[in-house]
């Protein structure tokens, strides 16, 4: 009499499946995430003014500015307001205390929350590129790699900013607001209001120490055709680094 031995479920694999379906469950943050960049893009494209090629721009028209902003937008909506309520909230509720006496370790949920945000806002700047080039006519990134590596240091950085708002705050309502108070101050470096191209000198250079304004300048210089300056990316990658390393001390399970 034979017998079939039981099959193992990986629980990183569990974890992951459980929270991709949480996660299609939560319409208000596929809205903010998927929906409002693109549907701020659509609403921007249709401005007359934004569509004619402005000469303090290099020639280049306002709309074709904002698609690299927008992209930049979709990453920090994900980082500051998607991510750290629902982690805090975890912890709150005592979910990730509970875990620790299964085999399921926590980390695995911090690592599911992270790919499915990070897959999220990916997806959104992809649909805000390809928007802006079959309704506006904007040219797609002349510096496919360049652009392409900019975009993930954005967004390890993004993640890693919204990880440490999830150390730091106590309950989901604190991390609420500490990423609300995040929020509009990186909107302003990623050039929600003023293109960083445009910023006066002074406050060009010290936007551009700050992640999402270095982002702005290296997407922006990808989209055109240069490969992103050195410095940029370098910003960049310390700020995903410092931050990451700051969340991982401070970040607590209970």
């Amino acid at each position: 009499m034979s017998t079939t031995a039981p099959t193992r479920t990986n629980p990183g694999r569990a974890v992951l499946r459980a929270e991709s379906r949480l996660f299609r469950r939560e319409p208000g943050n596929l809205f903010w995430i998927l929906g409002f960049p693109p549907l701020l893009l659509v609403i921007l494209g249709s401005i007359p003014s934004f569509r004619k090629a402005d000469p303090g721009l290099g020639g280049l028209r306002l709309i074709d500015v904002y698609v690299p902003i927008l992209v930049l937008v979709a990453l920090i909506v994900t980082g500051l307001q998607a991510m750290p309520p629902v982690i805090t909230g975890y912890r709150e509720r005592g979910i990730l205390r509970r875990m620790s006496a299964t085999p399921v370790r926590p980390s695995a949920l911090l690592s599911a929350q992270m790919g499915l945000n990070g897959a999220a806002a990916l997806v959104s700047a992809l649909a805000c590129m390809a928007i802006g080039r079959l309704a506006f006519d904007v040219r797609l990134p002349q510096q496919a790699f360049g652009y392409a590596l900019a975009l993930l240091l954005t967004a390890a950085a993004a993640l890693a900013l919204g990880a440490l708002v999830s150390a730091l705050a106590r309950t989901a309502r604190i991390a609420t607001a500490i990423g609300t108070a995040v929020f509009f101050p990186s909107l302003f470096c990623a050039g929600m209001w003023l293109p960083v191209r445009a910023m006066p000198h002074l406050l060009g250079h010290i936007v551009v120490l700050t992640p999402f304004g270095a982002a702005a300048r290296a997407l922006d210089q990808a989209s055109i055709g240069h490969w992103p300056a050195w410095s940029h990316l370098g910003v960049l990658a310390a700020w995903a680094v410092l931050l990451s390393a700051a969340a991982t001390r401070w970040f607590r399970w209970e």
